[in-house]
């Protein structure tokens, strides 16, 4: 029986008996590919308004094989696009910090969809055998604390509309040093998102006298 090649990563896989005195240069040429899968960087040049087709071919070095894909200094005029093998799965990065206009571009499967760049930075996405998928940033989970904002950090143009409500805010996460002059408005924080137990700081109205709390709190009494 001959030798068949891997879904993904195009490896060979030897059958019984097959290759006699060749398997360590056949074994060697796998590590190799395999090693190009995990750590492998290459640079592509791309033509503007072209389409540049990245490539897996069996037990050979390829450029779809490489985890990070650097593309060489180019300015986009018009749509672009690079593709990546069909029927394969595989986490990529896409370096396009030399790409002027990346929006002119589209990284996409040879036949499904994928993603275009819209600003000139590094992107991680995945293929799942059909369709190029984008790991953007606001599609990961997690919680944000204080230690996670450099102060000034938060500015008014980081701030969408009603971005910000009660359970995205670690209690005590929003202190004074992490946001900058005018960087939040009404607008931006959906109603009753900011609770008591948000602020670094309280702010009280009650009709009992004033205990606990931290130095700084302010607290109104009422009868």
């Amino acid at each position: 029986m001959a030798s068949t090649f891997s879904t993904d990563l195009k490896l060979e896989l030897m059958a019984t008996g097959e290759n006699a005195g060749t398997w360590g240069t056949k074994t060697n040429t796998n590590l190799n590919l395999i090693q190009q899968a995990i750590s492998g960087f290459e640079q592509i040049t791309i033509s503007s308004g072209g389409t540049t087709a990245l490539v897996m071919s069996n037990a050979s070095i390829s450029t779809a094989r490489n985890m990070i894909i650097k593309f060489a200094t180019v300015t986009l005029s018009g749509g672009t696009t690079v593709t990546i093998p069909d029927s394969i799965e595989k986490f990529y990065i896409f370096d396009c910090t030399a790409v002027t206009n990346p929006t002119n571009l589209t990284i996409k499967t040879a036949s499904g969809t994928g993603f275009t760049p819209n600003a000139s930075l590094i992107y991680a996405a995945y293929t799942d055998g059909t369709n190029l998928k984008e790991v953007s940033l606001d599609t990961l989970g997690g919680t944000i604390g204080t230690t996670q904002i450099a102060d000034d950090a938060v500015t008014n143009d980081k701030v969408a509309d009603d971005a910000v409500n009660t359970a995205q805010l670690v209690n005590d996460a929003v202190t004074n040093a992490k946001v900058a002059d005018d960087a939040v408005n009404t607008s931006q924080i959906v109603n009753d998102a900011v609770t008591a137990s948000k602020l670094a700081r309280k702010f009280t109205i009650s009709t009992s006298s004033p205990s606990g709390g931290n130095d700084g709190d302010i607290w109104f009494k009422y009868s």
